[in-house]
């Protein structure tokens, strides 16, 4: 979550939560978005569409301020696919969180918000993602007076709207509590890609694998019953803390490695389990060094965006031992297989008797729902 002060002076807390509504599919890998919702609402016109079902009219979202007082407001995007930048017209914003990690603050008349992150509302979609109606997803602030107009808002944005699907730059996310890098024991660099399984269908890959889980038979259920193989449609990521009284880390760089079309697409990136230090995020390729990196205090988030063509760098702690999906925040892209999995310590993975029974009472009550038969088969990667 990125929690921003709006300058207006601080008592009130606001949370909208920001989606993108689906219809249509392009190209395979994208959908088409037809409206953005703004705490579940907001307006359509249907006098375009040849949907018998499209009924139009709907609410903008609409807040009221109070003059003088500053507003603490916590921010989701919880769209599918979409990529927001938002501002408030009229207003500069103070960021002084992000993804739940409090930041040195700095002013900004707008911010930039990816698939999963936490932050401020939109007002629009960057370029290239694919919305029917980009510059609808807008809500309404009114100042409380004794009078208030009910009219629509006539004021103009004044922010350019970024042509590239980016986070905010690494040098203002500046961690409020300082956290360095320590021993780094591993480095692994997973390509992104694609892969065409069938005329027109793909799926897409990172380290050359895309991920398919037998959901009868979870990663961490294996682990637990000290298997040391897994079916290579698992995509595991094995990192292990060699030493138990150091301080060691992995280094993960993952790579846009995919060419024309598909490599100009950029991919928030997810980690379950561990927040993760950005070391760089760059929109070229990787070569390997580490001169331009960033250990001491680095940027420290759960999602972060692979560049288009580019990649991103981030180091975890190797200090939870567990299975832990990463994978993209596009929900089609999850579905069509680009997540890995990391199976940190494996041998250190522990878990209560009274835990352990009712993890294996819930596996259990799992397979026997779905060896009814289930009602319905599994037809992605299973994320």
């Amino acid at each position: 979550m990125t929690t921003i002060l709006a300058h207006l002076c601080f008592r009130i807390g606001l949370t909208p939560i920001f989606g993108a509504w689906a219809n249509k599919q392009e190209w395979g890998i994208a959908h088409e978005l037809d409206n953005i919702l703004i705490n579940g609402t907001n307006t359509f016109d249907c006098s375009s569409s040849s949907d018998l079902n499209c009924v139009g009219g709907g609410k903008k979202f609409e807040t009221v301020f109070q003059p003088g007082k500053k507003y603490l407001i916590r921010g989701f995007n919880v769209a599918v696919d979409s990529y927001f930048h938002f501002n408030i017209d009229g207003h500069n914003l103070t960021m002084i969180a992000t993804d739940f990690v409090p930041i040195e603050p700095y002013e900004t008349d707008s911010i930039m918000i990816s698939s999963g992150q936490r932050g401020w509302a939109p007002a629009h979609t960057c370029q290239g993602v694919a919305n029917s109606h980009p510059d609808d997803g807008t809500g309404i602030i009114r100042y409380e007076r004794k009078l208030m107009s009910t009219e629509n808002p006539t004021t103009t944005g004044l922010v350019d709207v970024p042509e590239a699907c980016l986070d905010e730059p690494l040098e203002r996310l500046v961690p409020y509590v300082k956290r360095g890098v320590g021993t780094i024991v591993g480095t692994t660099v997973e390509d992104v890609n694609v892969r065409f399984i069938h005329a027109g269908m793909l799926k897409w890959t990172i380290n050359s694998r895309y991920l398919e889980i037998d959901w009868a038979e979870p990663t961490l259920k294996q682990a637990l019953h000290e298997s040391s193989t897994f079916p290579s449609e698992y995509n595991i990521l094995p990192p292990n803390k060699t030493d138990p009284t150091d301080d060691q880390w992995a280094l993960i760089v993952i790579e846009n490695a995919s060419v024309v079309l598909y490599g100009g697409m950029a991919h928030p990136i997810h980690f379950h389990g561990h927040d993760f230090h950005i070391l760089a995020q760059e929109r070229h390729q990787w070569d390997g060094k580490t001169d331009s990196v960033q250990f001491k205090n680095p940027p420290r988030r759960d999602t972060a965006m692979l560049p288009a063509h580019g990649y991103l760098a981030v180091t975890i702690q190797l200090d939870n031992p567990g299975a832990w999906l990463v994978h993209c925040h596009i929900a089609w892209h999850a579905s069509m297989g680009l997540v890995l999995e990391i199976l940190e310590s494996a041998d250190s993975i522990t878990i209560g008797g009274a835990e352990k029974k009712g993890f294996d009472e819930t596996c259990s009550s799992w397979s026997n729902w779905w060896n009814a038969p289930a009602p319905w088969p599994k037809e992605d990667s299973g994320v």
